[in-house]
């Protein structure tokens, strides 16, 4: 099913790997049967011929105990090394190197009550982790007795996958996306070395706010006090040092300078049948998030006489979070609650794990625990916790401790696992009242039916901090406390709303009138350019059809670059290379396609030179140089009304910023791709990896078969084709691997895509089949009814019930 997209960059042989093999007819599609102990009835599994595994199931019990068998079959490494990475049990497998993470990961995961952990996501979830867990086992069973069909990370390394409990599911908490925190810590960065009203320009509070220093708090934190709680929340990377020094974690911590770099957003929209061009409700998603091979989303179907799901969740999840279930479709994008907050204590000199807390010294709880290590003894570990929450730093000097508070150690905060509620509603008010637990992420769920009804229900827990704003660290000695969190019920929400349809893009996006100075839901949202583009696209159509919504989540409009190029309108330089640049700029059309020289240009002058000029004109130069990259909406606006920060003649002041930036942005492009400015491309510049965690532990050949690409790219962090890009190297670091659009009512007609392709084995040609078509802004059919999938089968695989596995 192709969209009509222009592709400037194609993959090369060695980015693509070998083409796809020839699909089998589904009529000559190969069988394979399997006798699993545990399935109570035959059940099926058909892989259509995009990879996307369909299970049939005669009943619920068989249909997630099948799913899990499924995950393991097509991606068992990648669970795996999840729940390892998860549970803190990497050294276990990887050696003394990941003694650390294994330390930083354990410091956050769920320690609670477990019956209280499982309460809180409804009586079907349980059994159904029971049943998903069960499924996993089964295949790492199956594995057993056929040991050639191990994969084949675990035969280069030499391990063995791990079974599996149905706790495991939900007690990982640490490959959520997490909120302010590392901000809070740029913030009070900055402070220290300048003042808080300088932080504007770092970040744009929305809506309008001024943070307050917290009383008795010293802002000059340790350079890494985040050190633990990154180690804890990144991926994992394996290399040939990693596996024989001790000494290689201080290389695993991931660096980020720039803010934007690392944020992770997505796009979505639901369509009323009054403005779809089909007469049906349509809800299209593309959540943007960090790329890797395999693919972070896994899409499949789950059929059972009592529930019939499809779309894309993560593999090693049971359900999916985003999709349809026959009756209704829901798609999420981050809604910008505040869960974190960082607590600061004073210790008592002579006793460091005691803090002070009203008035008195309080003992920190110390959980000892035994690390496995392989090639060696086990390593015990002391895990500290404060009243609020883990402790990621000693400062011996300053006798201080910091600890970490958030919300998604709470009971039910599993991310993603309560769509184990939703995924079953019927209508909006079922739907409504299933995300009244939601806890994490913080999310915009958008919701469509086959009744016509459309709507939007932001979910997610909310703290309520009394006196402050969560915008700093705070002291923990019992001053900033949260006294619980906000009802479910004050949270805003629309049903079918007046215009036809709803969207967001992670923008700020409480309605007028919101009491956001009393409840202080977040201030730090994503810029809102994806999400105006969008608007405005959808604004203008009389009617939106599917292919609509696939042409505008491959939309590479960029507001920031129309606006600057309004700015450039007026100027004139006596300088060649100026003159140069702003003839390539003046009346581009601001499209940031992979061939673009404009865009190349752009994107240079943006990331590397326009905003340092920017911090330097309108800072001291104490404030300008504690941090990276201003806000992009900040600096706009304030390029556009200059009067607000440029001070006496500002006008002039601001074009000289522009003219000089440009001219320096013009110079690297030609250092970059040479003199002839009509033969610069951006997609030579920025570059799509989706990296397997073992590609720098192998060969060149055998890294270039893991990994999938790089490759050309348009678009960039402003677009709805999301392409957040590091500054230093313009490699993509995230953007929208998965994407569908819902046909509500004809299924059949749903469409989506996978990057890089939905197996995670390499040696599959799906493991980076899709990709070609992702790149060209291509979709293929989302077969949902049963009669269809047969036609498009390509493998069966038949599941009989034994008793025992063989």
């Amino acid at each position: 099913m192709k969209a009509r997209h222009t592709l400037a960059v194609v993959f090369t042989c060695a980015a693509l790997g070998a083409l796809p093999l020839q699909h089998a007819r589904a009529d000559t599609a190969p069988e394979e049967t399997i006798t699993v102990e545990g399935l109570t009835h035959p059940t099926d599994i058909l892989i259509d011929k995009w990879g996307v595994p369909h299970i049939f199931a005669d009943n619920e019990h068989d249909a997630f105990f099948v799913q899990g068998f499924n995950a393991a079959r097509d991606r068992m490494f990648q669970i795996d090394l999840w729940r390892r990475r998860g549970l803190g049990q990497l050294a276990e497998v990887f050696g003394p190197a990941y003694v650390e993470q294994d330390k930083a990961t354990r410091l956050f995961l769920y320690r609670g009550d477990m019956s209280a952990e499982w309460k809180r996501y409804g009586p079907d979830a349980k059994p159904v982790a029971m049943r998903f867990a069960a499924g996993v086992n089964a295949y790492i069973d199956w594995l057993a007795a056929h040991p050639d069909r191990l994969p084949y990370e675990f035969r280069k390394v030499g391990y063995w996958p791990a079974k599996w409990s149905a706790d495991d599911v939900v007690r990982i908490r640490s490959h959520g996306l997490t909120r302010n925190l590392t901000s809070e810590v740029a913030r009070a960065k900055v402070a220290c070395k300048s003042s808080l009203a300088a932080d504007s320009v770092r970040f744009g509070l929305q809506p309008p706010w001024q943070p307050q220093m917290p009383e008795g708090l010293d802002p000059c934190l340790p350079d890494d006090v985040l050190k633990v709680f990154t180690l804890a929340t990144q991926s994992v990377h394996v290399t040939r040092d990693s596996l024989k020094s001790a000494d290689a974690s201080t290389t695993m911590i991931a660096a980020a300078d720039n803010p934007e770099e690392v944020t992770e957003g997505s796009n979505n929209w639901v369509i009323a049948p009054g403005k779809s061009a089909t007469g049906r409700a349509i809800m299209a998603n593309d959540p943007h998030r960090a790329y890797a091979a395999p693919s972070l989303r896994y899409i499949q179907q789950v059929s059972a006489p009592t529930l019939d799901i499809i779309g894309g969740g993560e593999p090693s999840a049971p359900g999916v979070s985003i999709g349809h279930n026959g009756t209704i479709a829901f798609g999420l994008t981050i809604f910008n609650i505040d869960q974190e907050d960082l607590y600061v204590y004073e210790l008592n000199p002579a006793n460091p794990h005691e803090y002070r807390y009203k008035g008195h010294w309080e003992p920190m709880r110390i959980v000892h625990e035994m690390i496995a290590v392989r090639g060696g003894p086990p390593v015990k570990v002391d895990l500290a916790f404060t009243r609020h929450g883990p402790v990621i730093y000693t400062e011996n000097e300053k006798h201080r401790a910091f600890a970490v508070r958030t919300a998604w150690l709470a009971p039910g905060m599993s991310p993603y696992f309560d769509s184990m509620r939703y995924m079953r509603a019927k209508n909006f008010t079922q739907f409504k009242r299933d995300l009244s637990t939601w806890g994490a992420p913080t999310v915009n769920q958008v919701y469509a039916d086959t009744h016509g009804d459309i709507g939007w229900v932001p979910s997610g827990l909310s703290p309520r901090r009394p006196n402050w704003d969560g915008l700093m660290p705070v002291p923990g000695d019992g001053r900033y406390e949260w006294a619980g969190f906000w009802p479910r019920d004050d949270m805003p929400s629309a049903f079918d709303p007046r215009d036809g349809y709803f969207t967001t893009s992670n923008e700020m996006n409480l309605p007028a009138g919101y009491p956001y100075k009393e409840r202080k839901l977040g201030f730090e949202w994503t810029n809102g350019s994806r999400h105006q583009r969008i608007d405005e696209v959808l604004k203008a159509l009389t009617k939106v059809s599917i292919e609509d919504s696939e042409r505008l989540q491959n939309d590479d409009v960029s507001i920031p670059a129309r606006r600057l190029v309004a700015l450039l309108t007026p100027l004139t330089s006596e300088d060649a290379d100026t003159r140069a640049a702003l003839s390539m700029l003046k009346g581009w059309d601001a499209h940031m396609r992979a061939d673009s020289p404009q865009a190349a240009l752009e994107e240079v002058w943006l990331s590397h030179h326009l905003g340092r000029a920017f911090k330097q004109a309108v800072l001291p130069k104490e404030a300008a140089d504690s941090f990276g990259a201003p806000d992009t909406a900040v600096m706009l606006d304030t390029l556009e009304h200059p009067e607000t920060r440029f001070g006496d003649n500002a006008p002039a002041k601001r074009d000289a910023v522009l003219l000089a930036s440009l001219h320096d942005a013009y110079g690297e492009m030609v250092r970059l791709q040479g003199a002839d400015a009509g033969a610069w491309r951006w997609g030579k510049l920025q570059t799509n990896l989706n990296a397997h965690p073992f590609a720098d532990l192998v060969d060149s050949d055998m890294r270039a078969k893991l990994n999938v690409g790089p490759i050309g790219k348009g678009g960039s962090a402003y677009t709805p084709n999301q392409s957040t890009y590091r500054a230093n190297d313009f490699r993509q670091t995230n953007g929208p691997s998965f994407r569908v659009i819902v046909d509500v009512g004809n299924w059949d007609n749903s469409r989506a895509v996978n990057l890089p392709g939905e197996s995670g084995d390499p040696d599959s040609p799906h493991y980076r089949d899709l990709a070609q078509m992702w790149l060209n802004g291509e979709y293929f059919p989302l077969l949902y009814t049963r009669a269809s999938v047969e036609k498009a089968t390509e493998k069966r695989i038949h599941l009989v019930p034994g008793t025992r596995t063989q």
